[in-house]
């Protein structure tokens, strides 16, 4: 890799935005070597045969060794919990997010879609992110835990202020202010939840917080650090990776007339799309595994302890895969992505961000068959979750 190259890379990880067409960097990882040492940040992995082998691994590459980089108290469930007891959890947990219960959400999540439309279908102009990319998985999931609507932007506030911090504070990473913003943040999630579940401990409803409270291992009921660690899993996952899809998407597509015009004269091809530009933008663009003993991969020495980055992004491109891995292609067939990672920590709540993607795409379609990025505007994406804090959007719904 050239030194340039390998500079840039080393500032995205350091927190610096993140460019709309990362792809090319991707390329440049993979021909410097399927393994590289990143001072500072870790052993990035970017070939798929290498991802492939760290995430169905996690007897040498483990999950639950990252407990705390988030400033959790306790490991989060069921993500930072590794084989055997990992599957203890997702037994109970993946029956939630089946694809046939997934499936009886799909009218409420139409309907979030179409108000959310409604409120800006007569714009000329509005920002993507902060009025549809943002609300509308939030909504769904408050919906789904049985929190009202208007706990939105408290949510959201905790949320950034875990995955984000540097940019909520506008202060380097390495600022000693970030790590005790996201500390405190990570205390006002638990304070969060512990109130509400003390409020609903003698009442049930038909949501999962509810459901949380009488659910059981063993014949044990899951304990109240049990349920606050799983809340925290859900509420960064399910308020931060559909909304940087949607910005990723909306994005690709509002470059790509050609592909508009496609998903608008043939919406059947919406699911391949969700899934081709799921490999392409790769929006979650890598997970963290530690070494449990050292080992080496590629030939690459890596140290007991030592952080392993599978690049997601980086094997969703790669060549070797797949004669089409370079570029997009919709043709009524899926290539095979690690969007939603792989092994036994694949993405729980991957058939619901799939939903909410289809019908996102879908509606919006049917109701907006064209826009844009606003003229002389670069949207920049955030490293690690690429989300857009800002994205102005040129609408040109139809009958205008």
């Amino acid at each position: 890799m050239a030194q340039d190259d390998a500079d840039l890379l080393l500032e995205w990880f350091r927190g610096a935005q993140l460019r709309s067409h990362p792809q090319p960097m991707y390329k440049a990882l993979r021909d410097a070597s399927p393994v590289v040492r990143v001072e500072g940040v870790g052993v990035l992995v970017n070939t798929w045969r290498l991802v492939d082998e760290v995430l169905h691994n996690p007897q040498v590459y483990s999950s639950a060794m990252m407990a705390g980089n988030l400033k959790d108290e306790r490991p989060l469930i069921p993500l930072h919990v590794d084989p055997p007891d990992h599957g203890k959890f997702r037994r109970i947990l993946d029956p939630l997010f089946s694809p046939k219960r997934v499936k009886q959400l799909e009218p409420s999540i139409a309907s979030r879609v179409n108000e959310l439309i409604d409120d800006f279908i007569e714009k000329d102009e509005i920002d993507f992110a902060k009025e549809f990319s943002v609300p509308f998985p939030t909504q769904v999931f408050l919906t789904l835990l049985g929190l009202p609507i208007d706990e939105l932007p408290v949510l959201l506030a905790m949320k950034d202020g875990i995955i984000r911090p540097a940019a909520v504070l506008g202060k380097p990473p390495d600022h000693p202010d970030v790590e005790a913003h996201q500390a405190a943040t990570a205390r006002s999630i638990y304070t969060y939840f512990d109130k509400v579940f003390a409020e609903r401990s003698g009442e049930r409803r038909d949501d999962l917080l509810s459901w949380f409270l009488d659910a059981e291992i063993d014949g044990h009921r899951l304990s109240r650090e049990d349920i606050l660690d799983i809340c925290f899993l859900f509420m960064l996952a399910g308020l931060d990776t559909v909304s940087a899809s949607l910005d990723c998407f909306f994005s690709y597509l509002a470059e790509h007339a050609e592909l508009r015009r496609a998903i608008v004269a043939e919406p059947s091809l919406v699911p391949f799309v969700v899934e081709e530009l799921l490999r392409w933008e790769s929006p979650v663009m890598m997970v963290s595994r530690a070494a449990t003993h050292d080992t080496e991969l590629a030939g690459c020495p890596i140290h007991a302890g030592e952080h392993v980055m599978a690049m997601l992004c980086s094997a969703n491109t790669d060549e070797t895969t797949s004669s089409d891995a370079a570029a997009v292609r919709v043709d009524h067939k899926v290539q095979r992505h690690f969007a939603f990672g792989g092994g036994a920590h694949h993405c729980l709540g991957s058939h619901l961000a799939r939903l909410e993607l289809r019908t996102a795409l879908q509606l919006w379609h049917e109701r907006i068959p064209d826009y844009q990025i606003k003229p002389g505007v670069e949207l920049i994406f955030t490293p690690g979750v690429r989300s857009v804090e800002t994205f102005p959007m040129i609408l040109q719904t139809l009958g205008r």
